[in-house]
């Protein structure tokens, strides 16, 4: 396989990416909250730790891989070490496939997260990682008591999801939709993505296909255009001011860790919901 390797630092991220498994060298330069080997200061005597690296290392004995990484960058720089970090694994033997299953971990060394596990997808097409929505187990363990063994419990919890989460994916790539109804499914997009404000792009940017491969109108091409689109950014949009001046400017992506999360999450309860309609 060809290796190849991406890291950024955003202003409020940074993160890596592989086409084989990360190292734990790579993560430890990029994602070194990863690594802390205690809680941060603030953290009362109460707190449970237990390091990330750790729960990784025991997934890999599973078979599960981390491919993708990325952590926070606070404002408060004694909490760096420690910050909010997301992981995706999985395993190696189904990346010549076209989807494969992840194992989604996000954790916190500060205290400013429980340890999350959530159900994943990534599309290789377009490097879409997906993560499933509420139809779907998502696994929280707060950080006290004896909380190594739900983590591990947690992660067969979520693997048990996968069989269904394949057949969901099937299934809306089955379903045909209307031009109509691809615009119904960006605007309830949009608004996942920017709430009560005006989005700055419209629904027509963003069922734009970025490659023929998405051009078949069904669900499941439609869903990953859409938060490819939102996710990704850089789409050129407009807002217009109080005043009526009219402010350009291009979509940003979604680099932080909860804000991809929750419209992750939310963009596949959506699809869920069209599909259910579409099958009444």
């Amino acid at each position: 396989m060809h290796y190849s390797l991406a890291t950024r630092f955003a202003r409020n991220a940074r993160r890596i990416s592989g086409r084989e498994a990360l190292t734990d060298d790579q993560l430890q330069q990029v994602v070194p909250s990863i690594f802390a080997q205690d809680a941060h200061d603030s953290r009362s005597a109460k707190y449970v730790y237990v390091p990330t690296i750790d729960i990784v290392q025991g997934l890999k004995k599973e078979g599960w891989q981390p491919f993708f990484a990325v952590q926070a960058q606070p404002r408060d720089g004694s909490r760096t070490g420690h910050a909010k970090h997301m992981l995706r694994l999985r395993r190696p033997e189904h990346m010549s496939e076209t989807e494969a299953a992840e194992v989604i971990i996000v954790n916190s060394h500060d205290g400013t997260t429980s340890y999350q596990m959530f159900a994943g997808l990534i599309r290789f097409v377009c490097t879409n990682s997906l993560i499933a929505g509420e139809q779907f187990e998502e696994i929280r363990v707060p950080h006290k008591g004896a909380i190594q063994d739900q983590i591990i419990e947690g992660a067969y919890t979520v693997a048990q999801d996968f069989p269904r989460l394949i057949d969901a994916s099937r299934e809306m790539a089955a379903l045909n939709l209307s031009r109509e109804e691809q615009q119904v499914f960006a605007e309830a997009s949009l608004v996942a993505r920017y709430g009560e404000e005006a989005a700055p792009i419209t629904p027509e940017q963003v069922i734009r296909t970025r490659r023929t491969a998405d051009v078949a109108p069904n669900l499941w091409n439609t869903f990953n255009t859409v938060q490819e689109n939102i996710v990704r950014g850089g789409i050129n949009g407009r807002r217009e001011t109080e005043d009526g001046r009219i402010i350009r400017r291009r979509t940003r992506p979604i680099n932080g860790i909860d804000q991809n999360v929750s419209v992750n999450r939310a963009l596949w309860t959506l699809a869920e919901g069209m599909k259910k309609l579409k099958a009444a």
